[in-house]
This record gives structure tokens, sequence and C-alpha cells, in this order.
């Protein structure tokens, strides 16, 4: 029970973290989708959805290769005490990365939804870009934003492939729930700890999804 909660208080604290750290970007990323125009929207389309596709492994590896202790910002790492890679740092990275697209997509689609001619006629009446944002598109398309920052934070609660090759499985450090679901696999005798943790896994999974769609068809 103690592995359990402290795997849970490990991934719901990780996945708060990620969740936190991808907000503003997304924001930015997802509205500039929405509503930008120019050759630059397909580059950073591909760029901001390929974590969606790459095999998580594949995404773990390029964070190693580039929080390593031979990496472009090894200087930055020598200067700070170390590396991030193998600590609770790199497990919220990885979880960043993996749930950024998600957290993008329900952007662009709950701004492109609100009506262009509105922010227009706010922008008429001597209304500047960020008060517009903030009085006119924030209101319309803010269930779909929340809704996406829920599904950034279940995508963060389900990391597994990112996390185990950039943070490793440390008990007490980056030990999370599907990383120790998965030492419990390996071990004999250990399936009734492992099907504990997959059932906390479904719980949290599932609840956090039907709160996702609630509040996706309260914006609707």
């Amino acid at each position: 029970m103690t592995e359990v909660l402290s795997a849970l208080g490990l991934s719901v604290a990780v996945a708060l973290g990620a969740t936190a750290c991808i907000a503003v970007p997304a924001l930015l990323v997802g509205t500039a989708l929405a509503r930008g125009r120019g050759w630059w929207r397909g580059p950073v389309e591909t760029i901001s959805m390929a974590p969606l596709v790459l095999p998580p492994v594949v995404t773990g590896y390029g964070l190693l290769l580039l929080l390593g202790p031979r990496g472009p910002l090894a200087p930055i790492w020598s200067a700070t005490g170390g590396s991030p890679a193998f600590t609770t740092a790199a497990c919220v990275l990885a979880s960043a990365v993996v749930a950024f697209p998600l957290f993008v997509r329900s952007v662009r689609q709950a701004v492109e939804a609100v009506d262009p001619g509105l922010e227009e006629a706010a922008q008429t009446l001597g209304a500047g870009r960020f008060r517009v944002w903030r009085e006119v598109t924030w209101p319309m398309a803010r269930g779909g934003l929340v809704s996406g920052a829920v599904l950034a934070f279940a995508r963060s609660l389900g990391e597994f492939g990112a996390t185990i090759v950039v943070a490793g499985n440390i008990e007490g450090q980056t030990r999370t729930l599907p990383l120790a679901l998965y030492r419990w696999l390996q071990v004999p005798g250990g399936e009734s700890r492992a099907l504990a943790l997959a059932g906390v896994s479904v719980v949290l999974a599932v609840g956090t999804i039907a709160v996702s769609e609630w509040l996706a068809r309260r914006s609707s």
C-alpha cells in the first residue's frame, strides 16, 4: 500500500507539473495555429504534433540525448550542478513533451469554434489583441481549453515509454504508477500488487476522461 500511495502521489505531482509547464506554450501555439496565416503554420503544426505519433521510446531517447552530460545543453548542467536526466524533473519533462500535442489540438479546436467576426468587431471598437482574447475568445473557448488541460493531465498520468528512457525507474524519484506496475510485472508473485496499480490507473484514466468529455459537451 505504501508503494502504491508513493507512486500515485508522484504520478499526480508529475502530471500537474507537466500540465503547468505546457499550459502557456500550448495556448500560444494552439491559438496561433487557429488564427494565424502563413507558410510557418505547416512546420509548426508538424513539430508540435510529432510527439503524438512518434514512439514514446524515441521521444525519450531524444530527450536523453538532449539532457545527457554530453548533449548540447551540457555546459548548462555543469554550471547548475548536474543533468536533470534520471530525476523527477526528467519525468515532468517527458510527460510534458508527450502531452503537449493533445493540449495544442484542444486549444486549436476551441479557438477555431469561436466566430472570428466577434473578434474583428471587438477590434473595430478599439480593443487590443490581448483584450479581445481575454474578453471574447477566452470566455467562448474556455471549456475546450480546460478540457485540453485535463487531457494533458490524463496523458501525463499514463506516460511510460519516454519516462523510463530519460528518467529510469527509481523508487521515490521517478517510479510513477506505470513504472511501478511494470516493475511488479517483472517480479515473481507480484501479480496482486500489479493488479492494484492497474486498478488505480484505470480509475484515474476513466475519471479524467469523463471530466474532459463533460467539459467538452458543456463548451459545445
